[in-house]
């Protein structure tokens, strides 16, 4: 079968693979039907973040189930799933606990096409092995378009966890997202803030089509290099400089949150801590735990009228699944015929 591979930055492209097959009674094959280019995957193909030549690439998708194993009890053939990009026996210490990101059953930080351990191949694929069928795989609501959905996938998932328990927690909150790196995750946490009540939200970024973007979901842009005009009770940091997680640092008020959704690639990154200190903030960093958060952003969509598509995405047919993962638009996304 065809395998979305890296061959190096700038290059992607179909190589051949071992067709997956059922591995125990808990798995699942999946057959990809849209699949989304996320952040993680620009930092990859534009050489930002590494990641070893032959690996396979891509980890959104919304699929249709082939077939199960003889212990699979929620999830039947034929089914639409959302599929998680992360690895989770549903059943673990960690799993239990919510921490589906950082499963105990398999190598740590497992999943799909980002180059961990445990060699579960890639969403872009072909055919794709879920292995923990029941506690992986989430079914689309009936009558969803996967298409519009595809967001809600992953880098929604991610967005919701920097905005939506802190607002459960902090009704109508002031929020500020500092936009960069982190791309659509960052857009998709001021609308998802919007959707959820928030008080006031900012979208900081020096690139004039993410601030567009921000804005069509109601939030206020603001433009960078510039001052922010206030603190902020909830900060999200979707940038991915120093420079700037220091300006969301200095952005957050008195016991305000602020969670960093992007990776910094330095082996050290200096803080203010004594501000930090004084000022008693939380400061939240990591993998979001991405088998959770899909449930509250399925809801956000349904119950709060959050819509991943208002991103404007660039379709390709899923043959052409290299030339979306090259491309320059800000979101793009392959979909099977």
């Amino acid at each position: 079968m065809r395998q979305l591979t890296f061959v190096r930055p700038g290059l992607v492209e179909w190589r051949e693979a071992a067709l997956p097959v059922l591995a125990s009674d808990m798995a699942a094959l999946v057959r990809p039907i849209v699949l989304g280019r996320c952040d993680l995957d620009v930092g990859f193909v534009r050489g930002l973040a590494p990641m070893a030549t032959g690996e396979p690439i891509g980890h959104e998708m919304i699929g249709e189930v082939v077939d199960i194993g003889d212990g699979v009890r929620h999830i039947r053939p034929g089914q639409r799933v959302i599929v998680p990009s992360q690895i989770s026996c549903g059943d673990c210490r960690n799993c239990r606990r919510g921490f589906t990101g950082r499963c105990q059953s398999v190598p740590f930080a497992a999943g799909y096409g980002m180059g961990r351990p445990g060699d579960f191949g890639c969403a872009a694929a072909d055919l794709v092995l879920v292995p923990y069928a029941d506690a992986m795989l989430v079914p689309l609501p009936a009558g969803a378009d996967p298409v519009a959905m595809i967001g809600a996938a992953d880098m929604a998932a991610d967005s919701w966890r920097a905005v939506g328990p802190q607002l459960a927690e902090r009704p109508g909150a002031s929020v500020l997202v500092m936009g960069g790196l982190a791309s659509v995750i960052g857009i998709y946490a001021a609308g998802l803030a919007v959707a959820l009540g928030a008080g006031r939200v900012d979208y900081a970024d020096e690139d004039s089509g993410r601030l567009a973007q921000a804005a069509a979901y109601g939030a206020s842009p603001i433009t960078l290099p510039g001052n922010l005009p206030m603190l902020y009770e909830i900060v999200v940091d979707a940038c991915g400089s120093a420079e700037t997680l220091i300006q969301a640092i200095r952005a957050t008020e008195p016991e305000g949150v602020l969670t960093s959704v992007t990776i910094h690639l330095r082996e050290m990154t200096p803080l203010p801590m004594l501000e930090m200190y004084h000022k008693g903030i939380v400061l939240r960093t990591g993998r979001a735990n991405v088998r959770t958060n899909i449930p509250p952003t399925l809801d956000c969509c349904y119950a709060h009228g959050f819509r991943p598509d208002r991103v404007e995405t660039r379709l390709y047919g899923f043959d052409a699944a290299p030339a979306a993962w090259m491309d320059s638009a800000l979101r793009t996304a392959a979909v099977r015929d």
